[in-house]
């Protein structure tokens, strides 16, 4: 089905066909059909499927349609990146009409944001605290709003925003003034909870995930002691040479020390986690995006809402502690139709969480058995670094990623000879 077929306003269309969309997506192409008729919406969906468009789309559409008093929108999303991506979305889609957006989070001082509001907006995109901040001091109302979207259902919960949700529910019009659409990874108990109490009749709209990580993704696992996780990542990375990366880590330090091992060894990169400055965040995502920076090591928190064109690899350095976890980060390569890779090490911290991963994905990931040859020298191997937050730095390494606090630790390289895993003797290859 192509956007032609929609009927839809042309200036609207016309930015649609900007954005170099013609087909819609399967999340778009079931969604569209209800949402568009003013039906609320609860839509199972993983990241990179075309939802924030579904939304978007809607909200526009429908703006366009109805009563002045009618058309403002609020988006409620997890991540400030989320929501900086979303309000970007929504200028470029609608860039031929008459529609303000402002973008609303913390991290930031509030009078830029204040003064968009003052100014007038007509679509809303925020983080919950920061959207009850401002409705608080009496500078953001949430009167009048016609269209609400929570996004990323499934994580604002995981996040502990769930309070917040409902505060800004009971703030809002009653479900029959005003459109309610909810997208989430699953609808599990919770947000279904929402969408019983919160949203009028809603359809349930639900994209598989195994069509999603199977179909166009080629899956690798490899199976690898902790000590030698950097030397075949290493071996990885010179093999397939990928223009650009994402490596998840599941924790914050690990993040952080990770992009300094890769540094130290000669890969440029930056780190994502939560607790960088947002100025500095908002710096690394526009020069991955931008291809400045090929390599980014984050969690899954940080890298909420980061969406790169042509991704050429995703590797999982930890096998993630939530099975839609691996579904959100290796759906950010193979985007719009296009190829993309996903590689897994599985050391002996995370291999339990292998299984829940493959029984939600319907199929089990290829196994790789790598060569001797694929584990490269690692030159972070000897030193050791401290925690940057311990210090007071909130800044990445910067570009030539120097570990500078890494120093040799005590005790001597170990001999040579056969490496061996923790686990036990590594796999040959099967020929």
């Amino acid at each position: 089905m192509t956007f032609e077929e929609l009927q839809l306003d042309p200036r609207l269309l016309q930015g649609i066909r900007d954005m170099g969309f013609t087909a819609l997506t399967p999340v778009q192409e079931k969604t569209l059909v209800h949402s568009l008729a003013g039906t609320d919406v609860a839509v199972q969906s993983q990241t990179g499927t075309g939802k924030t468009a579904a939304f978007l789309i809607t909200i526009f559409q429908r703006q366009l349609a109805v009563a002045a008093a009618w058309r403002r929108a609020l988006i409620v999303a997890p991540t400030r990146e989320l929501a900086v991506q979303i309000e970007e979305e929504a200028r470029n889609i609608g860039r031929h009409l008459n529609v303000r957006t402002g973008c609303f989070y913390g991290g930031v001082g509030y009078n830029r944001q204040e003064a968009a509001l003052k100014r007038g907006v007509d679509i809303m995109v925020g983080t919950p605290g920061r959207l009850l901040d401002l409705e608080q001091k009496g500078t953001l109302s949430m009167k009048g709003i016609g269209f609400l979207v929570i996004d990323e259902a499934d994580r604002l919960f995981d996040m502990g925003f769930l309070p917040d949700i409902r505060r800004i529910l009971r703030r809002v019009p009653a479900v029959e003034y005003r459109q309610t659409m909810l997208f989430s990874a699953t609808l599990s108990g919770p947000v279904l909870g929402i969408a019983r109490e919160h949203m009028n009749n809603p359809e349930r709209v639900a994209i598989t995930p195994e069509k999603i990580t199977v179909d166009a993704v080629n899956q690798e696992l490899y199976h690898v002691g902790s000590q030698e996780k950097v030397s075949l990542l290493l071996g990885i990375l010179k093999r397939d040479r990928p223009r650009s990366v994402l490596i998840f880590t599941n924790m914050k330090r690990d993040a952080e020390r990770l992009s300094r091992r890769l540094a130290a060894n000669g890969h440029e990169n930056e780190f994502l986690t939560g607790d960088l400055a947002q100025s500095k965040r908002q710096q690394v995502i526009d020069d991955f995006k931008s291809g400045k920076e090929k390599i980014v090591v984050a969690t899954d928190v940080a890298a909420r809402g980061l969406h790169i064109e042509d991704l050429d690899m995703v590797v999982n350095y930890d096998v993630p502690n939530e099975s839609e976890s691996y579904v959100h980060r290796i759906g950010r390569t193979a985007r719009a139709g296009k190829s993309g890779k996903a590689v897994t090490l599985s050391c002996e911290k995370y291999a339990q969480n292998l299984d829940g991963i493959q029984e939600l994905i319907h199929g089990r990931i290829p196994v790789i058995f790598p060569e001797d040859d694929l584990f490269l020298p690692d030159q972070s191997r000897h030193l050791t670094f401290h925690d940057r937050r311990e210090h007071g730095d909130r800044g990445g390494h910067g570009r030539g990623g120097r570990p500078g606090a890494g120093r040799p630790h005590g005790g001597r390289p170990r001999p040579g000879g056969p490496r061996m895993r923790s686990g036990g003797p590594r796999p040959r290859s099967r020929h």
